[in-house]
Parts: structure tokens; sequence; C-alpha cells
């Protein structure tokens, strides 16, 4: 896929899939609803979170997205990427706010804003900053595999 190509289908899906180093080596898989900022994939959860804890211990993370039924319309992204735990408030709150937005799960108003806040307390922002992406779309091929 062209780096066009990518960040289109970036903002087309709806769940990352977050591959993390877990404590006794194995990898943890988790799957993530995200925004795009820039060149990084954002996403939040809570602080206390298994993947946070592999984060703050190991930065690599691997992001997987891929969509398609048949082997002739497989397509999909790879990211390696260093992830940044953000813990400031501020930052955790924008963020959250961006992923209610992106899913629909904004209500805008003061309990809005509260609700918000109350999460954001409990939870870290994860900046993944891509390293490497690997891409691929079978649809490309024309039949020959």
């Amino acid at each position: 896929m062209t780096g066009a190509e990518v960040r289109a289908f970036l903002n087309e899906q709806r769940v990352v899939v977050c591959a993390t180093n877990g404590p006794r080596g194995w990898p943890h898989l988790m799957p993530l609803w995200y925004v795009i900022r820039g060149e990084d994939v954002w996403a939040w959860t809570y602080a206390k979170s298994q993947k946070a804890r592999n984060l703050e211990r190991d930065p690599r993370a691997t992001l997987a997205l891929e969509e398609g039924e048949q082997y002739h319309e497989l397509r999909g992204v790879m990211i390696e990427a260093r992830t940044a735990v953000h813990r400031d408030l501020e930052v955790v709150a924008a963020v959250g706010a961006e992923v209610f937005e992106r899913y629909g799960t904004a209500s805008y108003g003061p309990e809005y804003e509260e609700a918000l806040r109350a999460q954001a307390v409990k939870r870290v922002a994860l900046q993944f900053r891509p390293e490497r992406i690997s891409t691929w779309d079978h649809r490309k091929l024309g039949g020959v595999y």
C-alpha cells in the first residue's frame, strides 16, 4: 500500500490489535480503539492494565489491522512502534475525548466532561510512534498468487 492508502485504511478501520511483550516472555495481544494524530496512532487504556504495564517495562509494540473474508480480499497493515505512555491528565483526557468522538460515544455537556475526566484519572494515553510499517493488499494481485 502507498502511504496515502495506509492512512485511508487506518482511518477506515475501527479496532487495532496491539501486541506487547508480556511479563513471562509471551506476546500479549489486546484490541484497542484508536485515533490518528499526525503519523502516530494514539489510544487510551487503564493505567493498571497488563498492556500498560508491559509498555512501561518495554516500549516496543506491534499493531495489526486486517480486513477481508477471502484470500483475494485480504489487506492489512502491521506497525512496529515505540510507545510513549502519557500520564498527564490533560493529555489523557484529550485522547479520551478524541476516541469517544471517533467511535460515536461522545455526548457533550457538563455531565460528559465530568465522566470523561473521571475516566481519564484512571487511564493512560498510549502514543505509538511507527518505526516500521508492513502492508499487504491481495486485491492488487489480480488473482495471481
